[in-house]
């Protein structure tokens, strides 16, 4: 694969302010499009500390204070109200909401299927559906329309279905799509009456919207538990999948299993989150080859001199700048923008003293595009995370999926979905960015293109 190293292109990025904003600088545009909260300052400090209308704010973006955070001080960093506020109505106490005890039960009972063993073991049925899909796309005639961002939608809630809940989830892959859309856009929203810390019983016009996705997801998660229920109670052998896993999980040390509230709130969590987070990440990667000729072509090269697209293994080591560019993907437009945590007691970071009750921020947008971390850290360069130079980052400099001891328990079965998706559809097809079709960020919990993904395909 004798290809010349690719020029790096500079890829929109959301809107930055030439200083801090004010309180109500900062409600409108939490309200608008949080991305867009952050100024030149935030990209170029370490620490950036004050006391604001809204009490004292930290944003962190030093590796090592971002480690003390997540890693070697994680038990004084709880998760902020307003996070909790933003995220509960829909995800219940999930593994993503829940904190301390509860946290740690469930994060033990639900690790064996997550395991690197386990999740190879769903290789076969990601080959299928990514298969499936992309010979679904390339069927069409060249000069088709793709709306990228819903195919990569739907790809990843199949994968779900086939391998998490192999019975099915109980409704149309293309009526939850439509229905985490929904929710992320009217729930997803941070009301700022959730930012001055208004009593629950006040109005939220998100949740107010949003009322028809949640008794969607409600209604849907209760057939499907009490469809394994029924198979359970037959005596039949049930599939070994999340479904199976959480309505037997019992945590190793106490013994004590999921409550049905706890169950049914991790199934949301994995369908609405889970997909939403690996399908913004390949629509954006979709994007970026888009733009990058050079880079497009050092992908398919390899997808054709190396991926087998009946072979229904792990394509991840076999796959190393297909890697690199969807991890830069991640790098520029990372799922989840913004991690929030509360100091529970007085702490130091990067020399800076954080008051009891500051409210930490690290977000992995700017960390990844921090001037003092990266190399033109607005450019798209996948070189940075092919082999040799991968190994070079700070691991608190990158956290796509987070860090520490709360990292996304489906980290290694994203990435390996992402790699088998993009094998399957790109040694088929070339998707083009429609032309005049606009990119701009937007953030509803997770980072999304704001006005979806229009692509023209060109079977290859």
């Amino acid at each position: 694969m004798n290809i010349a190293v690719a020029p790096s292109f500079r890829p929109p990025s959301a809107p930055r302010n030439k200083r801090p904003l004010s309180a109500l600088g900062i409600l409108a545009a939490l309200a608008r499009n949080p991305v867009e909260i952050w100024s030149d300052f935030h990209f170029e400090r370490p620490v950036l500390i004050g006391k604001t209308f809204f009490g004292y704010r930290a944003v962190v973006s030093d590796p090592a204070a971002v480690r003390r955070v997540f890693l070697d001080n994680v038990a004084n960093y709880r998760k902020d109200a307003v996070q909790l506020r933003v995220l509960k109505p829909g995800l219940g106490s999930g593994l993503l909401t829940v904190d301390g005890e509860a946290w740690k039960a469930q994060r033990r009972s639900l690790a064996p299927l997550f395991s690197p063993r386990q999740v190879a073991s769903f290789a076969p049925a990601m080959h299928r559906v990514a298969r499936a899909q992309a010979e679904a796309i390339a069927a069409r005639p060249d000069g088709a329309i793709v709306e990228a961002q819903e195919e990569m939608g739907l790809v990843a809630l199949k994968v779900l279905e086939q391998t998490l809940f192999s019975q099915g989830l109980a409704r149309d892959a293309s009526q939850f799509q439509k229905a985490v859309t929904r929710y992320f856009d009217t729930i997803g929203r941070i009301d700022p009456l959730d930012v001055l810390g208004a009593p629950d019983f006040l109005p939220r016009i998100g949740r107010l919207r949003g009322k028809d996705s949640l008794k969607f997801f409600a209604d849907a998660v209760d057939d499907i538990i009490a469809a394994r229920r029924t198979l359970i109670a037959s005596g039949a052998t049930p599939p070994e999948d999340l479904l199976t896993l959480l309505l037997r999980a019992a945590d190793p040390e106490t013994g004590r299993g999921m409550s049905q509230e706890d169950v049914r709130a991790n199934i949301v969590t994995f369908i609405g989150a889970g997909h939403e987070t690996t399908a913004n990440a390949l629509t954006w990667t979709l994007y970026l080859l888009s733009q990058s000729p050079e880079w497009r072509a050092r992908v398919e090269a390899e997808i054709d001199e190396k991926f087998d697209s009946a072979d229904e293994t792990d394509p991840t080591e076999r796959l190393p700048v297909t890697r690199a560019v969807f991890e830069e993907a991640m790098r520029l437009y990372p799922p989840a923008a913004n991690l929030v945590r509360e100091a529970i007691s007085q702490d130091w970071l990067a020399g800076f003293r954080i008051p009891a009750g500051t409210i930490v921020s690290v977000s992995p947008y700017v960390l990844h595009r921090h001037r003092t971390l990266w190399r033109n850290p607005d450019d798209f360069d996948p070189a940075r995370f092919l082999p040799g130079h991968r190994e070079k980052i700070d691991r608190f400099a990158y956290i796509p999926f987070g860090a520490g001891p709360r990292v996304c328990i489906g980290q290694a079965f994203a990435i390996q979905e992402g790699l088998i998706v993009l094998a399957q559809l790109l040694g088929r097809v070339r998707l083009d960015l429609f032309p005049g079709h606009p990119i701009a960020l937007q953030q509803r919990i997770t980072l999304r293109p704001r006005h979806g993904m229009r692509m023209l395909l060109r079977r290859r």
